[in-house]
């Protein structure tokens, strides 16, 4: 089996994986740990995994011009990707977070023409602008459409969660080429948790682990070590022998995925409205990942 195809499907495995959570950590919050608790949870667990894994994994010195691309994936990987996933599903609905987050190739195309000055085509462009149409469409979607909606709110802090992991693609990529995944993922976690231990701390404390039933302790449990630690862990393994483009793709799996499991659980329902946009964010994914014909 070839590394590029192994590659492929780590990424459909992680993207799996990202599908199941939004209903699992939407069970969790915000009964038993409030959202910045719970990304506490998730970083202070993915730094033991790393780091320990890393003992028995082959591991090179990191050089120091790169750290402070570390840091900058630290912040958008772990931190504000993290916090706004958790806070914006905190508020809006599983199937509505995972259809936003379909937006993220497109935003990736837009991030990699600015910062490594990948050219766009036409059909990109028309791909940029449906998938764009799509999700704002869905944002204004919650019945009330204000800054005081929750709702809206949420969507909007899923978007953002997005736009941030879109750039934590671009950035953590040349990294990978350089580094063992292991390697980049430990030092990204590490200061990640500078970042997010004085704002998840004071939740985090507060945890009441001797009330959990077994199915909480479990669904934590997955999020830690499957979401965290093995999707990310998947995710930059593949960005190994794939570009950030074709890695944030395998995203649009997430919303069927992430709609089954909502619809089977009675956590959610479909509407038309989900449907329409779900389509738009598809096709102009599509228009996106096709091959360039002509320049723009």
């Amino acid at each position: 089996m070839s590394k590029r195809l192994i590659a492929h499907i780590s990424i459909l495995f992680a993207n799996v994986i990202y599908g199941v959570n939004y209903t699992i950590a939407k069970e969790i919050m915000p009964d038993y740990i409030k959202p910045a608790g719970l990304v506490f949870c998730r970083v202070l667990g993915a730094i033991i995994l790393f780091w320990g894994f890393s003992l028995f994994t082959k591991s090179s010195k990191i050089e120091r011009k790169d750290f402070f691309r570390l840091i900058i994936a630290a912040i958008f990987g772990v931190a504000l990707n993290q916090l706004l996933f958790l806070y914006g599903l905190n508020y809006t609905t599983p199937i509505d977070a995972s259809i936003i987050m379909t937006v993220n190739p497109i935003l990736v195309l837009i991030i990699a023409s600015i910062l490594i000055k990948e050219v766009i085509t036409l059909r990109k462009i028309s791909g940029i602008i449906i998938g764009g149409i799509g999700a704002i469409i869905l944002i204004f979607y919650s019945g009330e459409v204000s800054l005081s909606s929750n709702h809206f709110i949420g969507n909007l802090m899923i978007f953002t969660n997005a736009l941030s992991y879109g750039i934590y693609l671009v950035v953590v990529k040349p990294l990978m080429l350089k580094y063992e995944a292991v390697t980049v993922m430990k030092w990204v976690f590490l200061f990640g948790f500078f970042i997010i231990a004085p704002v998840g701390f004071e939740d985090f404390s507060e945890i009441n682990w001797k009330q959990f039933p077994l199915n909480i302790s479990l669904s934590v449990l997955y999020v830690i070590i499957g979401t965290t630690f093995l999707a990310y862990l998947l995710n930059v393994y593949g960005l190994k022998f794939l570009n950030a483009s074709t890695v944030s793709i395998y995203i649009y799996s997430q919303p069927i995925i992430a709609s089954l499991v909502a619809i089977i659980f009675g956590k959610d329902s479909l509407t038309a409205i989900k449907i329409i946009s779900t389509i738009l964010v598809f096709v102009g994914v599509y228009l996106v990942s096709k091959p360039k014909e002509k320049r723009f």
